[in-house]
């Protein structure tokens, strides 16, 4: 069997549909073309493309991958969760069901985006102190909270809150400022910062010290 044709995908140009004996066998992306060495003109046999399509399977899991981590920085456990999901069978086009991706691919494309820095957990509770609880405001125990959620260990979140600026007393103060008018009573404003993992004397001094500029 020989490959008859190499040709760029409409939809997708990383990646390539490959023809054998005139008709659509796989896809690969443009650097497994390189990696693996497929031409046209070169014969193959039937175990060979087995194996290829297996390697097309391979490559279209990472790029989902790849572009699932780079929406925003991940965790190794976020992504971990996500390829577990991607081995669960799933409805295609049609509604039929079609099988999840083989364990052993998913291990691949783990190690392969934490090898290419794609996946590092420090990275990640960086970003999320400084970007994304920290523009809203959230108190340190909630921080360490969501951060465990992710399963990043409580040496890289210790580390990383001890070379931060923010500190509980100006966290409150943001969120007071974006929640007064809808707490507008003291004590429920009070019970909304508890739940939000403040503790009971850092939040009324801030509310003692917003009283006194107000007054």
């Amino acid at each position: 069997m020989k490959i008859t044709s190499i040709s760029l995908q409409t939809r997708n140009k990383n990646r390539v549909n490959i023809a054998v004996d005139g008709e659509y066998r796989f896809s690969l992306d443009v650097f497994q073309v390189l990696d693996l060495g497929v031409k046209v003109g070169q014969e193959y046999s039937e175990t060979d493309l087995v194996a290829l399509e297996y390697e097309s399977q391979f490559g279209k899991l990472y790029g989902r991958a790849l572009e699932y981590c780079l929406m925003r920085p991940r965790s190794q456990r976020e992504v971990k969760d996500y390829l577990f999901r991607k081995t669960k069978p799933s409805p295609d086009k049609t509604g039929k069901m079609r099988s999840g991706a083989p364990v052993d691919q998913t291990v691949r494309v783990m190690d392969r985006l934490i090898s290419k820095g794609y996946i590092d957990d420090q990275k990640f509770a960086r970003f999320w102190i400084e970007n994304h609880s920290l523009a809203k405001g959230a108190s340190r125990r909630k921080l360490v909270a969501e951060l465990r959620a992710k399963g990043i260990g409580s040496a890289i979140i210790e580390q990383l809150l001890a070379e931060t600026v923010r500190n509980d007393t100006t966290e409150i103060q943001k969120i007071i400022a974006k929640k007064q008018v809808r707490y507008p009573d003291v004590k429920k404003l009070m019970a909304y910062l508890a739940r939000q993992g403040f503790d009971y004397d850092d939040i009324k001094q801030a509310l003692e010290e917003l009283a006194d500029k107000q007054a």
